[in-house]
C-alpha cells in the first residue's frame, strides 16, 4: 500500500520538469493524478507514463489563471475521480529575459502576467479545492514558491515578488483552514536543473549559481517530488503553515562563502582560517 491509496490528487504544471515528477511519484504510490499542464501534449505524455507504470491519471489542457477553465478543471476531477484530497499548485510563469528586471527596467506586461499565473493562479486552484477538502474530512496543499521568494535579487523582480506572496498566502489558508484538518505548505526551490531551465540558463550562469551550494551538485526534479510526497503525506500530519527550502544549502552560508567555496577548509600555509575566509576586493 503506498501513501496516496484512495487519495486523488490535481497537479498543475505536470507536465515536464518538476511538476511531472511530482505528478509520477504519487502516481507510484497510488494516488489517482489529474495532470494539468497549459501544454496539452506534454500533459498527454505525463499521464502515458503513468498510465505505462499501471497508474491512473486524467490529463488537462488547462490556463490557471482563468477562472472558468480552473472551475472546470475540478469539475473534471470530481466526474472522473471523485473530489480532490491533495492540491499541488506548482504552474508557474518565469521570464529569465531582459523583461523581468530591476523595478525602473520592469515590462509591467511581465509584472501582470507572472502575477496573474503564479498568484491569481494558484488562489483560484486553492479556492476551488477548498470546499471539497472540507466536505472529505481535510487535505493537503504544497504551493510550489521558490528561493528568489526569500532573498533580494538584481533581477526577477516580478517572479521573486509572486513567490513572496505566494509563502504568505500558504501561511494564510494554513491558519484559516487548519481547523477543518486542511495543511498548507510551500516549498522553494533552488537550483534545480530541469530541461527548461537548462535551455534558459548559460554555462556561466550554472556556474555561479553552483559557486552558492553547499552540496556538491545541482537538484533535480526528483528530489523535489520527495519532498512535496512527504508533505502531502501523513507522514507529515503535523506540519503546516511552512516554507521549505529545498536549495542545496544555496541560502545557509555566509556571502563569503562562494569566493573560496570547500577550498576555503584547507587554508594556504601560513595563512589562518580567518585569513582564508576573508574576500579577496
Amino acid at each position: 500500500m503506498g501513501r496516496f491509496e484512495g487519495k486523488v490528487a490535481v497537479v498543475t504544471g505536470a507536465g515536464a520538469g518538476i511538476g511531472k515528477a511530482c505528478a509520477l511519484a504519487i502516481a507510484r504510490e497510488g494516488g489517482k493524478v489529474v495532470v494539468a499542464d497549459i501544454d496539452g501534449s506534454a500533459a498527454t505524455a505525463c499521464t502515458a507514463q503513468i498510465a505505462a507504470e499501471a497508474g491512473h491519471a486524467l490529463a488537462l489542457a488547462i490556463n490557471i489563471a482563468e477562472a472558468q477553465a480552473v472551475a472546470a478543471l475540478f469539475d473534471a476531477a470530481e466526474r472522473h475521480f471523485s473530489a480532490v484530497d491533495l492540491l499541488v499548485n506548482n504552474a508557474g510563469a518565469m521570464h529569465l529575459t531582459p523583461r523581468d528586471r530591476a523595478i525602473l527596467d520592469l515590462d509591467l506586461a511581465v509584472w501582470d502576467e507572472t502575477m496573474a499565473t503564479n498568484l491569481r493562479g494558484t488562489l483560484l486552484c486553492c479556492r476551488r479545492a477548498i470546499p471539497g477538502m472540507i466536505a472529505r474530512g481535510g487535505g493537503a496543499i504544497v504551493n510550489m514558491s521558490s528561493c528568489q521568494g526569500l532573498s533580494g535579487d538584481t533581477t526577477l523582480t516580478s517572479y521573486a515578488a509572486s513567490k513572496a506572496a505566494m509563502n504568505m498566502l500558504s501561511a494564510s489558508l494554513a491558519t484559516q483552514y487548519g481547523h477543518a484538518k486542511i495543511r498548507c505548505n510551500a516549498v522553494a526551490p533552488g537550483l534545480i536543473m530541469t530541461e527548461r531551465l537548462l535551455a534558459k540558463l548559460d554555462e556561466c550562469m550554472q556556474r555561479h549559481l553552483r559557486r552558492h551550494q553547499l552540496l556538491p551538485r545541482v537538484g533535480r526534479p526528483e528530489d523535489v517530488a520527495a519532498l512535496v510526497a512527504f508533505l502531502l503525506s501523513d507522514d507529515a500530519a503535523f506540519i503546516t503553515g511552512q516554507v521549505v527550502c529545498i536549495d542545496g544549502g544555496m541560502l545557509a552560508h555566509v556571502p563569503t562563502y562562494a569566493d573560496g567555496g570547500n577550498s576555503r577548509a584547507a587554508p594556504p600555509s601560513g595563512e589562518t582560517a580567518e585569513a582564508a575566509a576573508s574576500p579577496r576586493w
